[in-house]
């Protein structure tokens, strides 16, 4: 290589799953056939890292890191047991000591099933590990996100309310998350979804592709009609599909996500998903222009808890008017929280907002509310959209009390003063934020 010639950088490919067993086999046939397609690269090393966070509660973490010489384990003590003490002091800096090595052309990151790809996502982005002058994707290529399902059980799932401690996926003993929480986050922001095994019916399987045609639109769909356990028992299958979710990575359109952070007004409807119903499955939008009553909003909540995958939205309470609510629902759970102001409330926000906002609001904004209203998508697959557009239209606000203006709706009791979750539970807010994030 000449003289000042810039090393390319290497790349970074992250693999989740709800199996423990079959998402690794999955990651191991990626690192091996990354590994093959060296091709005339420099760097030539493909390297799979996992942490094991089944002992976190404990503040015990076994890290895992197979190279071309064979497979290193590690017993990591941490003085607090969560997931993002284990990003800070182990894998970011461990990823900038790979990103570093001029062998290593590929980094596979196993994730935990507990772990959300999103907040790895986001924190590869945001922090800065120490001795490093920005963070990890300054110094790594992120491929892409690559999400490994069980055909046989996952729509059930992800509709469902069981818990992650009723499976035995739960991080921490606080840990209350559903398994729907954890399998439509896995899934929703996936490059390349493997759809592993076979579903009880041939109409399960219409409406379990409907449903992530409408989920993760952008994603590539690769299926794989062993089950889970079979691809982890057969070495050779596996290394099939590993090889083939690294060409896809290799030739992901434009328009891909590959990891990239999205924030509460980025648009509800990502990529191109159909917009027509299909086996019962739908998206539903919800949009107005005036707001909700907090005390009728909190009452019609269970009716986007029954029949849906997903719900997403940007809401705005009545008694809350200068505040953006992000609301967000998988199967039987959902949780609101703020994310940020309205534009029309605070000129200081029109400033720090993005490009993309900014337009948005310009073209939709309302000489009374400015870039204030309502916009919820709801993806829909046992359940009646008239139902859920009829309970969330009664909860706005009437005409006369809309007349009433924004002093008198800020005396409005409001059971969102402070982050809901829903079943509604009397938990401290910053229990609450540490069990969303599957921290301790």
């Amino acid at each position: 290589m000449p003289e000042g010639a810039e090393i390319a950088r290497a790349g970074l490919t992250l693999v989740s799953g709800a199996d423990r067993v079959a998402t690794a086999a999955v990651a191991a046939a990626v690192r091996c056939a990354a590994t093959g397609s060296a091709g005339e690269r420099t760097r030539t090393t493909a390297v799979l890292v996992a942490h094991d966070l089944r002992g976190l509660g404990e503040g015990v973490v076994h890290r895992r890191v197979v190279e071309d010489d064979g497979e290193h384990d590690a017993v990591l003590e941490l003085a607090h047991g969560c997931v993002a003490c284990t990003l800070r002091e182990d894998l970011l800096p461990l990823l900038v000591c790979l990103a570093r090595d001029p062998e290593v052309g590929e980094v596979v990151l196993l994730l935990d099933p507990g772990v959300e790809p999103e907040a790895v996502c986001e924190a590869l982005h945001a922090l800065v590990p120490d001795g490093a002058a920005g963070p990890v994707t300054d110094l790594l290529a992120l491929r892409g996100v690559v999400t490994v399902l069980d055909a046989a059980i996952w729509l059930d799932d992800a509709g469902g309310d069981d818990t992650l401690a009723g499976r035995g996926l739960a991080l921490t003993g606080d840990d209350e998350r559903t398994v729907a929480q954890m399998i439509v986050g896995s899934a929703e922001p996936a490059d390349v979804l493997v759809v592993a095994g076979r579903c009880p019916t041939p109409w399960d399987r219409v409406r379990l592709e409907a449903v992530l045609d409408r989920l993760a639109p952008r994603a590539v769909r690769l299926t794989a009609p062993e089950s889970p356990a079979d691809l982890a028992g057969a070495p050779e299958l596996a290394a099939d599909l590993g090889a083939e979710i690294v060409d896809r990575l290799a030739t992901l359109p434009s328009e891909a996500r590959r990891g990239a952070p999205e924030d509460a007004h980025t648009p509800l409807l990502r990529g191109q998903p159909p917009l027509t119903r299909d086996a019962g499955v739908s998206l539903l939008h919800v949009g107005h222009r005036r707001p909700f009553h907090p005390e009728r909003l909190h009452a019609a909540i269970d009716v986007l808890l029954h029949g849906t995958v997903r719900v997403r939205g940007r809401v705005w309470v009545a008694s809350q008017p200068e505040h953006v609510l992000w609301l967000e629902s998988a199967g039987g759970a959902l949780q609101i929280g703020p994310a940020g102001t309205w534009l029309a409330a605070d000129p200081q926000a029109w400033d720090d907002a993005g490009d993309e906002r900014r337009a948005a609001a310009a073209l939709s904004w309302d000489e009374r509310f400015g870039d204030r209203e309502q916009q919820i998508v709801a993806l829909v697959h046992d359940a009646a959209p008239a139902g859920i557009v009829e309970a969330l239209d009664a909860a706005l606000l009437t005409d006369a009390e809309l007349a009433l203006g924004e002093e008198a709706w800020r005396r409005f009791p409001d059971p969102f003063e402070h982050r809901h979750v829903d079943p509604c539970e009397d938990v401290p807010e910053e229990a609450r934020h540490a069990r969303d994030r599957g921290e301790g």
